[in-house]
């Protein structure tokens, strides 16, 4: 019997185009998006906000994707990956998020490849780079970094509760 599931990495864009038509003028590079992302297999979607989170696919409070991605199938069984899921949760909850360095496109970016060897779309995992590749981003780091140790992580823009967890029934 094959256990084998597709793989898909929905993406959102949070600012719903403001970034493409914005950010050009505030950083001097354009950036098409304020991405979301989140990983689909085994008819569940897995995303990193207050925690490790499942939902049914498209109804996280991200909205509908902008974007899928296929990443292939997997052979992994759906009992595996959530066991896996749970050995890399402490390194996603609500305490631990950050915007530049540990973020949901982090989490989908290890889970997907875990699943396939595929990550998220380059786009995705390259955005804080050339968010501090710009003088306004470089001089926002250490404000962002600082909001952060304020807050101790805790403000993840997609969230699912504070629970952290995703329930292994």
């Amino acid at each position: 019997m094959s256990t084998t599931s597709t793989v898909e990495v929905y993406v959102y864009d949070l600012s719903q185009g403001m970034m493409a038509t914005m950010s050009e003028q505030f950083l001097g590079k354009r950036l098409d998006g304020l991405w979301h992302t989140a990983v689909v297999a085994y008819g569940e979607e897995y995303y990193f906000g207050g925690g490790i989170q499942k939902a049914t696919p498209g109804s996280t409070p991200a909205g509908a994707p902008t974007t899928v991605v296929s990443n292939g199938t997997t052979e992994v069984p759906k009992w595996m990956f959530e066991q896996y899921l749970d050995g890399i949760r402490d390194r996603y909850t609500t305490d631990t998020y950050n915007l530049l360095s540990n973020n949901c496109n982090n989490f989908a970016d290890e889970a997907a490849k875990f699943l396939t060897g595929k990550g998220v779309p380059e786009n995705v995992s390259q955005l804080p780079d050339e968010f501090l590749s710009t003088p306004l981003g470089a001089m926002m780091a250490p404000l962002i970094d600082g909001f952060y140790s304020k807050m101790g992580g805790g403000f993840a823009p997609v969230g699912g509760g504070a629970g952290g967890g995703f329930g292994l029934d």
